[in-house]
C-alpha cells in the first residue's frame, strides 16, 4: 500500500510539475510601441483650376493732353495652376466704362490678355501680371501693353474677392502720333470650378 501510494504520489508530481515550472515571478509586459505622429496639415489652399468673374472700378486715361476717368466694369475668366507656393495662370479680360475725355477721345472698352504670376499663402493670393491689351476709342483702336498688381482671398472653396491694379500704355496710338495710358482700379469677385 505505501508503495501503491509512493507511486500515485510521484505520478501526480509529474503531471503537475509543468504547472509549476518557471519563476514565481510574472511575464515583462509586452513593450508599448507608441503610434506614429499625424502627418503635418499645411494651411494651403489649391488654386488650380478655372474661374470666371466680375470686375467693378475706376479709370484714369490720359491721351496727349486729353484725359478722363471713370466707371469701369467688365467680365473675365482664366485658369491658375498651384505649384505649392507658386501660382502661374492665364486670363482674358473684357472692361467697358462711362467716361468720356477732355479732348473728345471716348475710350468704349479695354480687352486683355494676361499671363498672372503669385505667391499661394494660403487663403490669399498675390499676385503680378503682365500682358497685352486692345483699346477701343471713337478715334479708332490700337494694341498695347498692360503689366499690374492684384491679390485674391478665398471666401469660401468656389468664391473669392480681391483687387487689381493695371497700367496700359498704347504707343502712337491708332497711327495717330498720340501715346495713350491708362490706370484702372477694380474690385473682383470670382467663382472657381
Amino acid at each position: 500500500m505505501i508503495r501503491s501510494l509512493a507511486t500515485a504520489l510521484a505520478a501526480s508530481t509529474a503531471l503537475a510539475a509543468p504547472a509549476f515550472a518557471g519563476s514565481a515571478n510574472l511575464a515583462p509586459a509586452d513593450p508599448v510601441v507608441p503610434a506614429p505622429a499625424p502627418a503635418p496639415v499645411y494651411n494651403t489652399t489649391d488654386w488650380t483650376g478655372a474661374y470666371g468673374g466680375l470686375s467693378l472700378g475706376y479709370g484714369d486715361f490720359d491721351a496727349g493732353t486729353a484725359d478722363g476717368d471713370g466707371e469701369v466694369y467688365g467680365l473675365h475668366g482664366g485658369y491658375d495652376h498651384d505649384f505649392g507656393t507658386f501660382v502661374l495662370g492665364g486670363e482674358l479680360d473684357y472692361q467697358s466704362g462711362d467716361f468720356d475725355t477732355t479732348g473728345g477721345v471716348d475710350v468704349d472698352d479695354i480687352t486683355r490678355l494676361k499671363l498672372r504670376a503669385g505667391y499661394d499663402a494660403g487663403d490669399a493670393l498675390l499676385y503680378g501680371v503682365v500682358g497685352a491689351a486692345s483699346a477701343n476709342t471713337n478715334m479708332g483702336s490700337d494694341e498695347g501693353y498692360v503689366a499690374g498688381l492684384g491679390a485674391e482671398y478665398r471666401v469660401t472653396n468656389q468664391v473669392s474677392v480681391g483687387g487689381e491694379y493695371l497700367y496700359h500704355e498704347f504707343n502712337d496710338f491708332n497711327g495717330g502720333g498720340t501715346d495713350v495710358t491708362a490706370n484702372t482700379f477694380s474690385a473682383r469677385v470670382n467663382y472657381r470650378f
